[in-house]
């Protein structure tokens, strides 16, 4: 039985980016790790970017989960925002706790507070995460699209 675990959401610090980077190794097994000089560059744009937040689950003291949010201004919707997810982890020794929906449950009052009229994400063509997102109260897109950018991606990454 696992032990109920004390959760907090909050957004992430410069101190935190060791533990991002290794929940994004997670996220992303077969990506190369990022340098960490290139890591705290990318970091202090991240953390000067106007509505952006990178948001952190604590549990027992540890970052175990995280969500990447950024408001994009809109000048449709009577000029209402949407909030974009991205970058949603939680560490495998964490998951089927609560942590995720506790992520998620805060990116929402990001976008509401924000003055947003939707929070949008794209997830895996995974059966797992989309129910774990419908019960989140998401629902799914009829269609999206991407397109992947410049060849430097690992042959057999997730596209």
């Amino acid at each position: 039985m696992l032990r109920r675990m004390e959760i907090t959401v909050r957004p992430a610090a410069e101190q935190d980016l060791p533990a991002l980077l290794a929940l994004y190794g997670e996220l992303n097994p077969e990506d190369a790790p990022l340098p960490r000089e290139a890591a705290e560059a990318v970091w202090a744009e991240i953390a000067g970017q106007r509505g952006r937040t990178v948001l952190v689950a604590e549990a027992d003291g540890a970052v175990v989960g995280t969500a990447d949010c950024l408001v994009l201004p809109n000048l449709t919707r009577g000029g209402r925002g949407v909030l974009f997810v991205e970058n949603v982890v939680v560490a495998g020794s964490g998951r089927r706790r609560g942590i995720g929906q506790r992520l998620l449950e805060a990116a929402v009052r990001l976008g509401e507070t924000a003055g947003c009229y939707k929070v949008q994400l794209l997830a895996a063509d995974d059966a797992y995460v989309h129910a774990f997102y419908g019960s989140c109260g998401f629902e799914p897109l009829a269609q999206g699209f991407r397109r992947y950018l410049g060849r430097d991606l690992p042959s057999g990454a997730a596209t």
